[in-house]
């Protein structure tokens, strides 16, 4: 007598082809968790690219002037939230930037709270804009931050503002632009910032991300101080044009908050600065 064994069959082989499927899987997975996730828009803070491309080096610095004194500052975000002022002026600092707005869609939510605690705490401050070059003219976000926290009034506290352009966390590192298109770019925004304040605009930027996306271009050396992004123990080579920084981001890992900076310079420069 003959035994029918069709079922058996089939579940045997439904079994062997969940077998060899089983490891794709688990393929699948393990390259989904690795592929780095792209931030949401908005959450952009300065910096935050400069750890994955330049790392932190011991690069000695080159053609920079330093002053023999420097002034401690840090710079926030939203990341931060309620910063505590009164803790990082105990501890020496004596200057702060605040992310204000980034392209034409954001809108820093602590700013209140991070702007006017900084000064309330006796610090000189200002504001800085994390420019996505991609999404809108550097005239239409120029007039965006200006419009949401980026002004500047002579008031003896104020810093002007800061363009921060750096590498693109969303997408390309250069946001699509040609080198030349990337200048035009920026010149767009701070010929705008200055047409709305009288003040020219602070650069924040990285060497390396400026020789890529601009061609190390020299030209705004002249009218716009420089705030130079490296983590170590010198700023190492500055972008062409600046024979020196004006601010420099040594390190994302400092006390209270992160993202601490040095200005090249006493507390009579920071003044100076506000004051134009």
């Amino acid at each position: 007598m003959r035994v029918h064994r069709s079922g058996t069959t089939l579940a045997g082989a439904a079994l062997t082809v969940l077998a060899l499927l089983l490891p794709l899987a688990g393929t699948a997975g393990a390259a989904d968790a690795a592929a780095p996730k792209t931030p949401a828009r908005g959450t952009a803070s300065m910096g935050m690219g400069v750890l994955e491309h330049d790392g932190r080096g011991t690069t000695a610095p080159a053609g920079a002037s330093v002053q023999a004194v420097q002034t401690e500052g840090v710079d926030v975000s939203s990341h931060q939230g309620n910063v505590a002022w009164a803790t990082l002026w105990n501890s020496g600092v004596r200057w702060a930037y605040v992310k204000a707005t980034e392209g034409t869609y954001y809108k820093n939510t602590y700013f209140t709270q991070q702007y006017n605690g900084s000064y309330d705490a006796g610090m000189i401050r200002g504001t800085y804009h994390f420019a996505t070059p991609d999404t809108a003219s550097g005239a239409a976000q120029a007039d965006y931050f200006v419009n949401n926290g980026g002004g500047w009034s002579k008031d003896g506290r104020t810093l002007p503002g800061v363009l921060d352009i750096e590498w693109n966390p969303y997408g390309a590192t250069c946001y699509g632009k040609s080198q030349s298109g990337m200048v035009s770019w920026i010149r767009d925004f701070l010929n705008r910032y200055k047409a709305r304040t009288g003040r020219d605009a602070v650069i924040y930027t990285a060497t390396s991300w400026w020789t890529q996306c601009t061609g190390n271009y020299s030209g705004f050396a002249a009218t716009n101080p420089l705030w130079i992004a490296r983590y170590a123990s010198s700023v190492g080579e500055l972008p062409a044009g600046w024979p020196y920084y004006t601010m420099w981001q040594y390190t994302s890992t400092g006390p209270v908050v992160g993202d601490h900076n040095r200005f090249n310079g006493d507390l009579s420069r920071v003044k100076a600065l506000a004051n134009g």
